[in-house]
């Protein structure tokens, strides 16, 4: 009788190539047990700063001594998110998005503004090219690419001299965007943002970009009361008064603002809309309290005391 013991095949030794990736792959592994310390995404709250390198940072934030290049690896331990703002300057190389995407846990989200030239030099108008390949260019990321955000400036009258007229351009605009991405629109024309607004974003699922910033009132702040919720997620940006904060300050090591009380509001505003089950991104800005990681953790801190 034969024997049932399968044949042992000999153990093929991997070559170096397949050494390197899989030393990555145990990198990754180990990085994905790490309990990021800034985020509750189990709660549906996603927290990160605008952009992950800023001056200042390297020993308050990054350790001393670490390299540049190791910023973002070392990011994505203690957060679950960032909002990359150097796209905002033109689409980056592919093989720069690549790297973001090399070193960042599987679980971790980009979010990235939308470049310049589309949104203020050609505001939407001939603009085809340039978006697709923006789009095409995030889409290397894969699953962590997040929301994509339209950061429009103040239009001022020779450009746009009403909402309606921007309106105009905006919605033919909307109707071509792919459904299989998430996008957000930031007005700065205070007098823009209003119901009607409001409503031609929900039409497009496209999410009203809640700020909190020196030119544009707080939701709370609003004169007409409508509803802000444009999407099936939030997105707020903490921005501040960036021409007052760099008269005092333009290191980003430290707090030199008190945000408190506004922080609270925010909680206060935010808190029921996320039990209703959207989810829920902020992004904090250096300009806002003066450390972009130091609010974070405030914020954090003032969701669950609030319970």
């Amino acid at each position: 009788m034969k024997s049932s013991r399968p044949k042992v095949e000999p153990i093929r030794q991997p070559n170096l190539f397949e050494m390197e990736k899989l030393e990555k792959t145990a990198e990754l592994t180990s990085q994905l047990k790490i309990e990021r310390p800034y985020s509750l995404p189990g709660a549906g709250l996603f927290l990160g700063t605008s952009a992950f390198v800023a001056n200042g940072w390297q020993g308050s934030f990054y350790p001393a001594g670490m390299k540049p290049a190791d910023y973002l690896k070392f990011y994505s331990t203690k957060f679950h998110t960032v909002e990359i703002d150097s796209t905002y300057y033109g689409t980056p190389s592919a093989a720069t998005v690549e790297k973001w995407n090399e070193k960042t846990p599987s679980d971790f989200i980009f979010s990235v503004k939308i470049p310049q030239v589309i949104t203020h030099e050609k505001a939407l108008v001939n603009c085809d090219s340039e978006f697709e390949e923006f789009v095409k260019t995030m889409d290397i990321l894969g699953p962590k690419l997040g929301p994509i955000i339209f950061q429009f400036p103040f239009f001022d009258r020779w450009k746009f001299s009403n909402q309606e007229s921007f309106l105009a351009v905006l919605v033919p605009f909307l109707k071509k965007l792919p459904a299989d991405h998430k996008f957000v629109i930031e007005i700065r024309n205070k007098t823009w943002l209003d119901a009607k607004f409001a409503d031609v974003l929900r039409e497009h699922n496209v999410a009203l970009a809640l700020t909190d910033t020196s030119f544009v009132p707080r939701p709370w702040e609003l004169k007409e009361k409508f509803d802000l919720v444009t999407a099936d997620f939030i997105y707020v940006r903490l921005l501040g008064d960036r021409k007052g904060i760099e008269e005092v300050t333009k290191t980003w090591d430290k707090v030199v603002v008190d945000r408190t009380a506004d922080i609270q509001d925010w909680v206060k505003f935010l808190r029921p809309i996320v039990r209703k089950g959207e989810k829920l991104f902020v992004y904090c800005n250096n300009h806002y309290a003066g450390h972009g990681p130091a609010t974070v953790k405030q914020f954090l801190k003032a969701w669950n005391d609030r319970k």
